[in-house]
């Protein structure tokens, strides 16, 4: 569905994108909707976050920049503006956050046109919710040591293998899968599924739960389960290659619908949320925005956000990425510890009543900082630790010898 019967310059984009989000903001959800959609855990959280998505796809809002034949708006160049408004609005989040982020850029790299017109348009809308199938119980940041096999028959293959953290596994219709079809070649023998999950026999989802009492992430099991080879993205042996397209856009190097209202924040809109924490909360006999410690630990975290909305504009003038990994690389690293560090910061800030439960109607914020400093140990797991991303950067970004 096309939202618009012409091309539109940017600022008339930007004028319309938040007329209408002041306009149709939904109604409060039915119930309290965790911090980001990597843990939406009920039906009706999914209900009315699906809904939402589908509402501001129709609106143009999400495939703004995907070709009009994929289910997209043809609004080339403005998917950042109206990322950026969804983010100012302060609506709900788009609930198909690996399906944004992760796969929609890479069925538009590596699919075919078959591939584009059947899975984009649902993967935009929020109908088909997807999910990733990379880390496996011997294989989280060693993406290569993959021992998921899916052997050929016929015109389709058998996959047997274990994955887990599989985010929205339990509610996802799809997943993109990288299996092992060769065991002669450690990179060389990986391929990349387009995999159908949600009834589809031989497929089991299991929940985990989280140090938070959440859910969200799954581990997901294949016993003898067909997949078509028509779901097979590029080559027999090419899932290395689909699955560094795939890592980049999750690290950040991809700019696209995945941003829009991920649930991960304005590095400024958290920046603001902390002031307001301060302002709020007693110390000393005072407020905490009036000592000096707080103030310039508030200080710090918005220069660091400056400093991240100026590498973001940097990204986007390619004659200024040096090096293809580097960005992806330190985006991922530097946005998850900054994240991090302002949940431990509102933590600090809030002093003892930081330890009240969410549902605790005095928990300051509603709660919701000590729950994003636990969650955030998730976010610098995820996409490769961020240990492995420094050791990535020093290696293959510097040239700095192997540790030992």
């Amino acid at each position: 569905m096309n939202a618009f019967d012409r091309k539109m310059e940017p600022q008339e984009f930007r004028s319309y994108a938040r007329k209408w989000l002041a306009e149709n903001a939904p109604p409060p959800p039915p119930e309290r909707l965790p911090i980001t959609p990597i843990e939406v855990m009920t039906v009706p959280q999914r209900d009315y976050l699906q809904a939402w998505q589908r509402k501001c796809y129709e609106a143009g809002l999400i495939g703004t920049d995907y070709p009009v034949e994929y289910g997209g708006h043809g609004q080339s160049g403005l998917q950042r503006i109206a990322n950026q408004e969804l983010e100012h609005a302060g609506v709900p989040y788009l609930i198909n956050i690996v399906g944004l982020s992760m796969v929609a850029p890479t069925i538009m790299k590596h699919g075919t046109d078959a591939q584009k017109r059947k899975f984009l348009p649902g993967c935009l809308s929020g109908e088909e919710i997807w999910c990733q199938g990379f880390s496996e119980p011997g294989a989280g940041s060693d993406l290569s040591n993959q021992r998921t096999m899916a052997v050929p028959d016929g015109d389709g293959w058998i996959v047997n293998g274990h994955k887990v953290w599989t985010s929205l596994g339990h509610f996802a219709k799809w997943m993109i899968l990288i299996t092992r079809t060769s065991t002669e070649h450690r990179y060389e023998g990986l391929t990349y599924f387009l995999c159908p999950i949600a009834g589809h026999p031989g497929v089991t989802v299991r929940p985990l739960i989280k140090m938070t009492g959440e859910t969200g992430f799954n581990e997901v099991l294949f016993e003898n389960v067909r997949v078509p080879d028509a779901h097979r993205l590029d080559d027999i042996g090419k899932g290395w290659t689909v699955a560094m397209t795939t890592l980049s856009a999750e690290r950040g190097a991809a700019e696209g619908a995945g941003s829009a209202g991920s649930g991960f924040g304005d590095p400024a809109v958290t920046i603001h949320k902390l002031i307001e924490l301060a302002r709020g909360t007693k110390r000393g006999g005072g407020l905490a925005a009036n000592d000096p410690v707080t103030r310039d630990a508030i200080v710090q975290r918005a220069i660091l956000a400056e400093g991240l909305r100026q590498s973001a504009k940097r990204a986007r003038v390619p004659a200024l990425c040096d090096n293809p990994m580097r960005l992806a690389l330190q985006t991922k690293l530097v946005v998850t510890e900054f994240d991090q560090g302002n949940a431990r910061l509102g933590f600090e800030i809030a002093g003892a009543h930081s330890t009240l439960y969410k549902l605790d109607p005095r928990a300051p914020a509603a709660g919701h900082w000590p729950l994003a400093y636990l969650n955030s140990f998730g976010n610098t797991i995820a996409a490769g630790t961020n240990e492995i991303q420094r050791n990535i950067l020093g290696e293959r970004v510097l040239g700095l010898p192997k540790s030992k």
